[in-house]
């Protein structure tokens, strides 16, 4: 707790000089009837009166006390809490070539990927995440971060079409690569998920996994599509026209690339078995990091003038009811 204007406590030693002025009172009041001899008295007894006739007072200190206590802002402290958590540094590398328009996966291979992908990173709080996409040309779409509301608002924008068609499988490998490649994290982790052939690009896919491995980067790459044929969207002069198309898959250099790294080669042919992967890679080991939280200042000063309007409501309540005193 801290005050927001300190040197208003100050005004609380005013209270002694008015506690000391009341009992100096007390000892010189007199009586307002003179009588030559009190023996007629002394047998009666005490009404409750006599013993309430010191709380007016009583409830004016606690008013004031609270007043300016009150008036000295009372406040719940702002700070950086730091909090040692668990949690890995993760580049995803998601292919969006025209060929991810392809719908084995409902409603498409990109949109059921990014819907698994959004689950995957709601689960994962504690972790630095980042976004590379590509396509013929490769470029990061959000760099590693904990604000993972900023990360799945990148991840809902992104579209085929926006870079040139192909399929760079080593551009993007080696996108992520140079985005963890500086990580202090334990554990460094790649999932690459793309649904066809390397044919665009000037880095091959073994020689961005060999550079992954260099810099201790475990690379998990997950092959989307159905095997023999998919249902595809073509433009027609009719309109748009489902027909069935061939899916091509490098399942052996994809599978070299997780094994030179010391990950996992995956193939998912449905939206389940995509979900099962990412649950799978869920399980993954963990590393501790460093997170820092911001705590917000908040004002505690309402139940302090509330209480003073109490006792001062009580004391004007006890001196004009019940003792009210008769002129």
């Amino acid at each position: 707790m801290v005050f927001a204007n300190p040197a208003c406590l100050w005004l609380l030693l005013l209270l002694l000089p008015m506690i000391g002025w009341y009992i100096w009172k007390l000892r010189k009041s007199q009586a307002s009837i003179q009588l030559s001899s009190l023996e007629g008295f002394e047998k009666a007894p005490n009404t409750f009166r006599i013993y309430l006739r010191r709380l007016p007072f009583i409830f004016r200190m606690h008013a004031l006390a609270f007043l300016i206590v009150a008036m000295a802002r009372p406040q719940t402290t702002d700070r950086w809490n730091t909090e040692t958590t668990e949690g890995i540094d993760i580049m995803m590398s998601l292919d969006i070539s025209s060929s991810m328009l392809a719908q084995d996966l409902k409603p498409d291979r990109l949109k059921a990927a990014k819907d698994v992908a959004a689950s995957f990173v709601n689960g994962r709080r504690n972790d630095n995440i980042g976004l590379v996409v590509f396509s013929a040309e490769s470029f990061t779409q959000c760099p590693l971060t904990t604000d993972h509301a900023v990360l799945l608002n990148l991840l809902k924008d992104v579209n085929c079409g926006m870079i040139e068609d192909g399929t760079a499988i080593g551009h993007g490998l080696a996108t992520a690569v140079s985005r963890l490649k500086d990580s202090k994290a334990k554990s460094k982790v790649i999932i690459l998920l793309t649904d066809g052939t390397n044919n665009r690009g000037e880095i091959a896919p073994v020689t961005a996994a060999q550079i992954a491995q260099a810099y201790g980067i475990r690379v998990y790459t997950i092959a989307v599509g159905t095997v023999g044929e998919a249902p595809y969207p073509v433009q027609t002069a009719l309109g748009v026209r489902t027909q069935m198309v061939k899916v091509e898959i490098d399942e052996k250099t994809l599978t070299q690339i997780a094994q030179i790294t010391g990950g996992r080669y995956f193939r998912a042919t449905n939206n389940k078995a995509l979900v099962e992967i990412y649950k799978e890679i869920d399980r993954m080991e963990k590393t501790k990091m460093s997170v820092q939280e911001y705590s917000k200042k908040q004002e505690e000063y309402g139940r302090y003038a509330m209480w003073a309007m109490i006792f001062f409501l009580l004391e004007i309540l006890l001196r004009y009811t019940i003792l009210k005193n008769i002129p």
